[in-house]
């Protein structure tokens, strides 16, 4: 949607408000969610965080290709909150 220009981005908002019902109840149909990968061996993704050290970078630990890991998803609506894990 933030392809669109503007005016057609309006245009879709007016569609829905005229066509699916009221503001006040908008905020019903709204949902945010996010997932979060846990791994179980102590592995951490360097993409979520960074660690700073003083010992040798060039020594390493060998890992399995694939760990153990826990799957978390969440979503915060006005229902309230949905969880799953896998």
């Amino acid at each position: 949607m933030n392809r669109l220009p503007p005016e057609q981005r309006f245009q879709i908002v007016q569609f829905y408000f005229e066509n699916n019902g009221s503001v006040r109840n908008f905020h019903k149909l709204i949902l945010f969610s996010d997932e979060a990968h846990i791994w179980l061996n102590g592995y951490v993704n360097k993409q979520h965080c960074r660690i700073w050290s003083e010992a040798n970078p060039q020594v390493y630990v060998e890992t399995p290709l694939h760990p153990e890991k826990l799957t978390v998803w969440c979503a915060l609506w006005a229902g309230g909150i949905l969880l799953q894990k896998r």
